[in-house]
């Protein structure tokens, strides 16, 4: 395949090992999110002795400090240009700052002496700080770095599917470990538990780092940025103006947010811990097959959401498998309300099988799956939109776009360990339950509330912001139609003010320009 950006239909197609090693960049990010998500909280309380609620409130407040610096970095990304690229810098830069604080984290900080106890709160907030930057670093490429990648509409979705598969890897390898460690180095809150995990992370997630520096490496240069070589350098006070006019990244930040709550919640340790566990007393032997349980039911969903996406658009595929997660997630409800401490007939049981168990796993299975597959679906749509602001404004600004969009999605995902700890502590526990945590009276409803109830109001809120949303997949084609005869023009010498004003609708594209 040729390495030229532009074809007869003015296309930028990536080459497939390119959509593959890419979004191992996600996978990267990911290994040291699901850690911190899951269980930093569970380092400082067990393992440093910090307060319950200080442990649970920090990893909101660091999510809200990397909201904060998430446009500022955005704005660096813009700008860089160096002989390595515009985004290869911050992964490798962002990767390695994460190593040297995830060190001092969760090394350094037990060197303290108990006796001081004050030092060591002072240095869990430095470090973790430290690491909140790194982390932003990298994960803002992921968004930005897409758009150089491939503007095809059906390769973008395939985008999503390897970004998924990149998660499982980085994400998941977390998530299957961690019980299975647990049990044998004495639980979450033991020492011994983030020896072993915290090494392994960091090999993965560099390993993760160096594949996606080799997919994006041939994409990351200027030929491949936008419409225009000169790109528009944005002030920080501008971005308030850029969101208020392009509608779609409003719609898309929601509907994101909402995705992106519903996971953090739904998935998070405690809960499953307290379900799984607490509940239905059987957390070694259900933690990790109704986790199988939810992959297996996602690969299809995968499958259906790339032809869909290719079909009738990204926004079509997302609304059409949020929905099913929702009204699959009423059964669930269902079933959890319908609950009884103590009765086998009432509590899941993988042998012998009953009926409540064969239930849960369908409209578990089925929801998990169709809501797993739309979890990330809104990082390739912030290229749309990104796409869409240069054929709205000319602008080139990927980083901005990517950072304006994971402002929010950080700022309402950040809830997500506060208001668990919140729960937790308003039912009289006051160290995060594990696999092992007796049930004790209030928990059954804290379950139904935040394993249930929030991921279904946060899919409501998904499917009203998608509502009023343009960024079809017909759409998305004049758009990139427009851009790509701008751009042709432009290196033939039209200014881009004139290019903008000549080229606006698809009927004055010429037909070689337009994407089948």
């Amino acid at each position: 395949m040729s390495q030229k950006t532009t074809t007869a239909q003015g296309m930028n197609r990536a080459k497939l090992y390119q959509l593959v090693l890419f979004p191992m960049n996600n996978g990267a990010t990911n290994v040291y999110y699901i850690l911190t998500l899951n269980f930093i909280a569970y380092y400082a309380n067990g393992v440093l002795g910090l307060l319950l609620m200080f442990a649970t409130t920090m990893v909101t407040v660091m999510r809200l400090f990397d909201a904060v610096t998430d446009p500022i970095i955005g704005a660096l990304i813009d700008r860089t240009s160096t002989k390595f690229g515009k985004f290869r810098p911050f992964m490798v830069l962002g990767n390695v700052i994460m190593i040297v604080s995830s060190i001092c984290l969760y090394f350094g900080t037990r060197l303290i002496s108990g006796e001081m106890s004050w030092l060591r709160y002072v240095c869990f907030v430095l470090f973790y700080a430290l690491y909140v930057i790194g982390y932003t670093f990298q994960t803002a490429c992921t968004r930005s770095g897409q758009t150089c990648l491939t503007n095809d509409p059906k390769q973008r979705p395939l985008f999503t599917i390897f970004n998924t598969v990149a998660s499982l890897i980085g994400m998941g390898l977390v998530q299957f470990l961690a019980p299975i460690l647990s049990k044998r180095l004495g639980g979450y809150n033991s020492a011994e538990f983030f020896n072993v995990m915290i090494p392994l992370a960091i090999v993965v997630s560099a390993l993760l780092t160096l594949l996606a520096v080799v997919g994006i490496w041939e994409k990351d240069r200027p030929e491949y940025f936008g419409v225009s070589k000169t790109q528009e350098k944005v002030e920080v006070k501008e971005y308030l103006a850029i969101l208020k006019a392009n509608k779609e990244l409003q719609r898309l930040m929601i509907a994101g947010a909402g995705c992106k709550l519903a996971f953090s919640i739904a998935t998070n340790m405690t809960v499953l811990c307290m379900l799984y566990g607490a509940m239905m007393e059987n957390y070694d032997g259900l933690y990790l097959p109704m986790m199988i349980v939810g992959y297996v039911f996602s690969v299809p969903f995968f499958l259906l959401t790339v032809r869909t996406s290719q079909k009738h658009g990204q926004k079509a595929s997302l609304v059409r498998y949020t929905a099913i997660a929702l009204v699959m997630y009423i059964g669930v409800l269902v079933l959890l309300v319908l609950w009884k401490q103590g009765n086998p007939a009432w509590n899941l049981s993988l042998g012998p099988v009953n009926l409540y168990t064969v239930l849960f796993v369908i409209f578990f299975g089925v929801g998990y799956g169709a809501y797993y597959s739309t979890a990330d679906m809104p990082i390739p749509m912030v290229a749309d939109c990104s796409d869409y602001e240069t054929f709205r404004s000319g602008r080139y600004i990927p980083g901005i776009m990517g950072t304006l969009f994971s402002l929010v999605d950080k700022l309402v995902s950040s809830l997500g360990s506060t208001v668990v700890g919140a729960a937790v502590a308003m039912i009289g526990i006051h160290t995060l339950p594990d696999g092992n945590t007796p049930y004790s009276d209030g928990m059954h409803g804290v379950v139904i509330v935040l394993f249930c109830i929030v991921p279904m109001i946060a899919w409501i809120m998904t499917l009203i912001a998608m509502k009023g949303y343009s960024l079809t997949g017909s759409r998305m084609k004049e758009i990139q139609a427009v851009n790509a005869v701008r751009k042709d023009a432009i290196n033939r010498g039209m200014s881009l003010e004139d290019a903008m004003q000549t080229w606006k609708e698809m009927d004055q594209v010429p037909e070689k320009f337009r994407q089948s």
